[in-house]
């Protein structure tokens, strides 16, 4: 038997090096925390070994039935007892030869319990670290659970349907999630010919993108772009200016800052309004926005540039109550840059959704690589793209967004080497964390 230990920053890294060195025959026989990571003890032809088993005691099995005899006895004679006489329960209690006759009167005595609050003090039933101890070795389990099941079912996926796990294959490249992509697989399901069911899982991706009837610059009103810091709030500000100035004119658009924070944010709004030749308002701190708002309600288009803050900043509860008021009748428009990470666009998702988010617009396309995570966010979220920007140029690159066209694009920037083995079972790993999801 060949038992050894490794070392890895989680279980799913652990359990890679368990599959690389010894195989996928090889047994987990201890998981621990340590520093950095955990610990992982595998081993390979490891005998599980048998439980002891219990050599009877006849002595103590006589006993034990005697015991049962006498307190069958004394249950049934004490059960006459309340029915011959319900006058002397008392007395019957009291009378401990009638309870157990054949047993000393030291061994079944019935006292009157003591009071609670003389009673001692019970000592902790659980620890701390042990409750800790015990999390970690169930939360192990479960990693170790998913991910046996991921391998399972990713194999079963190869072996039965093969075109299935190509297609599943080249929507990882485009970075579509396996949510996402379990559901468009699900509609081409019965299609057999390969490149017709690709061209239908297409036609079906830009039919889930929801881009608005009409742009949100012809329809006028209050427009507020709001988002974390760096996704291009401010310079997607300018294209939209721009863009509105050269069509219609400077005499009825106004731009409005409620950015405070950011040192130089007001100056670059007031440099733009100056070469726009547009009025720029700035929020004061004691002052509301419907206030700052008052002033321009004859404008057709107003244009609001929000301070980027983090989700946990009380500020920014502040800011998004002044958007989301009746007096402000703002549409707030969730600036993304497709070069962010996943994690961080569903964090600014959860964190500016509570102003109430009429669509999205999407940023830094010339510099994303992959676009399936930012379409992803909108296709689950139910957001509607408004507007791509894909460089710099204002308001050149700025452009209205067709649902198609993006698909092309997610395909064009698809990662050129195959998914492994290893991220496609992590995947459907993934898929297994609740009982209802099925892959495949």
């Amino acid at each position: 038997m060949q038992v050894k230990r490794f070392f890895a920053a989680d279980m799913r890294q652990a359990m890679k090096l368990v599959r690389d060195e010894l195989g996928a025959d090889a047994s987990i026989i201890g998981t621990r925390r340590v520093a950095g990571g955990v610990e992982l003890t595998a081993a390979l032809d490891y005998q599980v070994p048998a439980a002891p088993v219990r050599q009877p005691n006849p002595e103590l099995e006589v006993e034990l039935r005697k015991t049962q005899s006498r307190i069958a006895s004394a249950q049934a004679e004490l059960a006459t007892r309340v029915h011959s006489d319900a006058g002397k329960d008392r007395q019957l209690f009291a009378n401990e030869s009638i309870i157990a006759p054949e047993l000393p009167a030291s061994v079944v005595r019935h006292e009157r319990p003591a009071p609670v609050a003389a009673a001692p003090a019970m000592p902790a039933v659980t620890d701390q670290h042990a409750l800790d101890a015990m999390r970690f070795e169930l939360h192990g389990l479960r990693e170790l659970i998913e991910v046996q099941l991921g391998s399972m079912a990713w194999g079963q996926l190869q072996n039965r349907r093969p075109q299935q796990a190509n297609l599943w294959r080249r929507l990882q490249r485009m970075g579509l999630s396996a949510e996402l992509s379990r559901t468009l697989l699900e509609r081409v399901a019965n299609v057999a010919e390969p490149r017709q069911a690709w061209r239908m899982l297409l036609a079906h991706l830009a039919h889930a993108i929801r881009t608005p009837q009409e742009e949100p610059l012809e329809e006028g009103g209050v427009i507020a772009l709001v988002g974390p810091a760096g996704m291009g709030k401010t310079t997607t500000l300018a294209k939209l200016a721009a863009r509105y100035v050269l069509k219609y004119g400077a005499q009825n658009i106004a731009l409005v800052s409620m950015d405070s924070y950011r040192i130089g944010a007001q100056e670059q709004l007031k440099t733009l309004g100056r070469i726009l030749n547009v009025s720029v308002t700035q929020e004061d701190p004691g002052q509301s926005l419907t206030q700052a708002l008052a002033p321009l309600a004859r404008k057709r288009l107003v244009l609001i540039d929000t301070a980027g803050l983090p989700g946990n900043d009380p500020a920014l509860q502040m800011q998004l109550e002044s958007l989301a008021g009746r007096g402000v009748k703002a549409r707030n428009y969730l600036v993304l840059a497709a070069t962010s990470q996943s994690q961080v666009l569903k964090a600014a998702y959860h964190s500016y959704k509570r102003c109430g988010l009429s669509g999205c617009i999407l940023t830094k396309l010339d510099e994303a690589t992959s676009l399936g995570e930012v379409l992803g966010l909108a296709i689950g979220q139910h957001l509607p793209v408004a507007y791509l920007a894909d460089g710099p140029r204002i308001p050149d690159d700025l452009h209205v967004p067709r649902s198609h066209q993006l698909v092309s694009r997610a395909v064009s920037l698809q990662a050129p080497e195959e998914p492994s083995e290893d991220a496609m079972a992590d995947l459907f790993a993934g898929l297994y964390q609740s009982p209802t999801r099925r892959a495949g």
